[in-house]
């Protein structure tokens, strides 16, 4: 799993509890994930189509870092399924894990649209590719 993005964990992220609030956690990962499809994709359309079971394992409190880490489990013809673990950097344990978020890349009128992808690309696959 490649770990790509850190918060910290601010007052306003914090539930009646002081302790990170769920859907805080939740944007930050849909955030994290539309961003990795985008990218992947080549697309600057892409919309949630599903998250499965969402498992809390444990928290975070204030000054926390958690870390948001996304694999690719498969491409599909118009979409890009990936699975997801939350870490805190703090305490080290595991605060969320889905195992499916699928991301559906879209036209111009929200209709899925081809993309032709089948594996992870990175920078340097793009530019050493011969036209």
């Amino acid at each position: 799993m490649r770990f790509h993005t850190r918060k910290w964990v601010k007052p306003e992220d914090l539930n009646p509890n002081s302790t990170l609030f769920g859907g805080r956690l939740l944007a930050w990962i849909d955030e994290e994930v539309a961003l990795y499809a985008i990218i992947q994709l080549e697309t600057p359309r892409v919309v949630t189509k599903l998250m499965s079971e969402i498992n809390f394992r444990s928290s975070a409190r204030q000054g926390d870092i958690v870390e948001i880490g996304i694999e690719v489990v498969k491409f599909g013809i118009t979409s890009l399924t990936m699975m997801c673990e939350v870490r805190n950097m703090m305490t080290r344990e595991t605060i969320i894990t889905i195992d499916i978020i699928t991301m559906v890349g879209v036209d111009e009128n929200g209709k899925p649209k081809a993309h032709g992808k089948t594996k992870v690309e990175y920078i340097g696959d793009r530019l050493n590719t011969k036209d």
